[in-house]
């Protein structure tokens, strides 16, 4: 049960919106979860500062998962966003925050699991 939202300092066209869907699809794998159940959001021109300077390609990224992953999976999930981020967006990985929230509970169809 990923969600992966991103807010992007960008504007971004529905085919991107699209590309980068497909390929955190695939990157979700580092997690040791599937597709099936991924949500993602993409928020662009969004408004970020880093050091005290506007961005102008940069982003955040939040990764919530039921349970939980080590910090080694961690670590190749932020590689492969960063990569994504810069192969779709040209936002390089220097500009991009990534978190990760591992939650015990989790609701779906009117419960939880």
């Amino acid at each position: 049960m990923p969600f992966i939202d991103s807010k992007v300092t960008v504007p971004v066209t529905a085919e991107k919106k699209e590309a980068i869907k497909t390929k955190l699809g695939r990157a979700v794998s580092c997690l040791h979860k599937g597709e099936t159940y991924l949500m993602v959001g993409i928020q662009e021109n969004y408004d970020l500062w880093l050091g005290g300077k506007k961005l102008e390609r940069g982003a955040y990224v939040e990764v919530s998962l039921f349970g939980k992953a080590s910090s080694s999976d961690y670590e190749r999930m932020t590689g492969e966003i960063c990569k994504i981020l810069s192969e779709e967006l040209s936002i390089p990985g220097s500009a991009v925050y990534v978190t990760y929230h591992g939650l015990s509970d989790w609701g779906w169809n009117g419960s939880n699991f």
